[in-house]
């Protein structure tokens, strides 16, 4: 535990340093005794993994995707209000493969006591408020994103020992800030650099980019724009001139379980993405082609909202040489695979 006023922690003895060790102790203890290091031990190389918002879009695709790596053991922090509530699918089908502790994370009490609880090794922060209603108040934006994100960073680095990465949800509107969701993230990764610059506090950003794919909100684009095309209605929509990087859900999943456990410099962001643009515009014509039920995009019938930026790519080169990951699933593929699965298309 860290006081105030002390000089900050060494964490350059990062995740790969300490599997190296572990490695060589089993070496070590074989060629010594001739027998295999003890079952038991092998727990000690299981990395626990706290994941704040594990019910939302990306948490659902996250938690099922560790769940499956044998030297990880999940931990989801879960609203107070929420105990005894059932798990969103597909979660509700693991319950007994992960951990659940409760807080709610603008308490800085309440989230010390559920960070000690959980006793993580890295902490994955998908928590926010806004993804799909970024014009929210600004008081509600500042208390979840900002006010949350602090706390959590307080708790795992000012009042608990042994987390050795927090891995930071962020999006690629935190550039321009057009609006409170996209300013409040930002003002929270400001929060995140300083500690990382100033405390040596190894805490990275993972900044996603256009996130589609099972489970996602459905008054989100890409899921009406699907839910209109399968039922061969129109569907009106904005000019759709801005381009994106789109991203399949498991992609965004993979890229997650290639930053853990990896030692970067603090304050270091990695960019998600497939690092291809694609108009709004010819997504949703993408996905009226793949239905072919009729109907068809009115496009340039709904005003565009005020400060879109007009291109969001990442630089997957730099994310390929940091991490060594790269996406799978290309746009049209993964369009396809959620209109193989549609109820309208499979009643």
């Amino acid at each position: 535990m860290q006081r105030r006023g002390a000089a900050p922690k060494d964490w350059s003895l990062g995740f790969e340093a300490y599997k190296f060790f572990y490695e060589f102790g089993k070496t070590l203890i074989r060629e010594l005794d001739g027998e295999d290091y003890p079952a038991c031990c092998d727990k000690l190389m299981i990395m626990r993994i706290l994941i704040t918002g594990a019910t939302g879009f990306i948490g659902r695709s996250l938690v099922p995707h560790l769940i499956m790596q044998p030297d990880l053991q999940v931990v989801i922090l879960r609203l107070e209000s929420e105990s005894g509530r059932p798990f969103p699918t597909p979660l509700d089908t693991l319950r007994g493969r992960f951990d659940t502790v409760y807080a709610d994370l603008r308490n800085f009490r309440l989230t010390v006591r559920a960070v000690h609880e959980a006793a993580p090794n890295a902490v994955i922060h998908l928590a926010a408020v806004g993804a799909t209603d970024p014009f929210l108040p600004v008081n509600t934006a500042v208390r979840h994103n900002v006010t949350g994100t602090l706390n959590l960073i307080r708790a795992c680095f000012e009042k608990t020992d042994g987390i050795r990465q927090l891995i930071i949800a962020r999006t690629p509107g935190e550039r321009s800030a057009m609006n409170p969701y996209a300013a409040s993230k930002a003002a929270a990764w400001n929060f995140c650099q300083m500690y990382g610059r100033t405390q040596n506090w190894p805490i990275q950003g993972a900044m996603i980019f256009q996130a589609y794919g099972p489970n996602q909100p459905a008054n989100t684009l890409i899921p009406s724009a699907i839910a209109a095309a399968v039922a061969g209605r129109d569907f009106p929509m904005t000019a759709g001139t801005q381009k994106r990087d789109w991203i399949y859900i498991d992609d965004v999943a993979a890229g997650f379980a290639a930053i853990l456990g990896k030692t970067f410099p603090p304050a270091v962001t990695i960019e998600l993405g497939t690092g291809r643009l694609t108009s709004i515009a010819a997504t949703v014509r993408e996905i009226y082609n793949l239905a072919n039920q009729g109907g068809q995009p009115k496009i340039g019938v709904i005003p565009s909202r005020p400060g879109e930026e007009a291109e969001q790519v990442a630089d997957i080169v730099r994310t390929k040489e940091m991490v060594g990951w790269e996406t799978a699933v290309t746009l049209s593929s993964g369009l396809a695979r959620i209109l193989s699965n549609h109820p309208l298309k499979n009643p």
